[in-house]
């Protein structure tokens, strides 16, 4: 007899990271306590990340950005601080490496539940400075699904401000460079996935879909090696009714896709105020089409709040 194929699993790499398999593929890796160096922004994220039959969809530390892990929740402009790595732009001197990485740190979780085909991660983190001050604490949740058309990973996140002071959180552009409003939950693709192709709501296109408002957004991309596509449908999952977000992505350069909060307005957070983000990504085996996109996310739509 054949052995069964096994459901979700987790495993714990005690102080480093949370493993999920499905039938023996590894569908992510959440790496939560980062060797990361200071300039690097030290944060959690999630790498690798594959597909169900195991194709890799994500990047880790490319050369030209060794700060793009990923899938991570990542800031540029919090204040003074950059919680994203690397150079930080300013609008009279352009992009400066200064001495303001700060990091994310993970305290703990508070949850950990799961079944055959779902799990589910709550957790508490700090947003420290350069200079070792808290700046925010957040609560952070997510988790896996298994749908029809791959797997879905759902996100959460709510920061709160313990500075004493009011805090702006902005981007590159709200600085003064035009198309670079990236900032919030950030992902980096595989090199081979570069000149791939962008869809949102019924149309496709690369690079001009950058800024473009919409409650979700595709990457579908080709793999080296193998005649294979892959596609990642990401859905801005927060409240109906909200304005929808713009969206930060390239093809051209590199393949990255960011739902940008803060994209081209600054947002003031006053001591003891908080901000929360839902978001929802599926990952799906083969090119969906704009079609195949759309149906996709209308599925993935709300899962935040089924999951979470």
């Amino acid at each position: 007899m054949t052995e069964p194929v096994d459901g979700l699993r987790l495993t714990d790499e005690r102080g480093r990271a949370l493993t999920l398999t499905s039938g023996g593929v590894e569908l992510f890796r959440y790496v939560y306590g980062p060797w990361d160096r200071q300039l690097e922004s030290p944060r959690p994220y999630f790498h690798p990340l594959r597909t169900l039959s195991g194709r890799l969809v994500s990047l880790y530390r490319p050369w030209d950005h060794v700060w793009h892990k990923g899938i991570a929740w990542s800031l540029p402009n919090v204040g003074s601080q950059n919680f994203w790595g690397g150079v930080t732009y300013y609008r009279d001197r352009g992009y400066v490496q200064a001495d303001n990485n700060g990091s994310i740190v993970h305290n703990g979780f508070d949850e950990i539940s799961g079944g055959e085909d779902r799990m589910a991660v709550r957790e508490s983190l700090t947003w420290v400075t350069s200079t070792g001050e808290p700046w925010f604490t957040e609560r952070r949740s997510f988790g896996a699904l298994i749908g029809r058309d791959g797997w879905t990973l759902a996100y959460t996140t709510e920061f709160t401000n313990v500075s004493g002071v009011t805090v702006p959180i902005g981007s590159p552009t709200t600085e003064g460079r035009p198309n670079a409003g990236y900032g919030g939950l950030f992902w980096r693709g595989p090199r081979s996935f570069s000149n791939g192709r962008v869809y949102m709501d019924g149309r496709s296109g690369g690079d001009e879909m950058m800024g473009e408002r919409g409650t979700w957004l595709a990457y579908s991309g080709d793999h080296d090696e193998v005649d294979a596509s892959s596609t990642l449908v990401f859905v801005d999952d927060g409240p109906a009714g909200e304005e929808p977000v713009r969206w930060f992505v390239r093809t051209g350069i590199f393949a990255c896709v960011c739902p940008a909060p803060f994209f081209d307005v600054v947002r003031p957070v006053e001591p003891g105020a908080s901000l929360a983000f839902r978001y929802a990504v599926t990952v799906a085996d083969g090119d969906t089409g704009p079609d195949g996109a759309a149906r996709v996310a209308a599925d993935t739509a709300g899962v935040t709040s089924r999951l979470l």
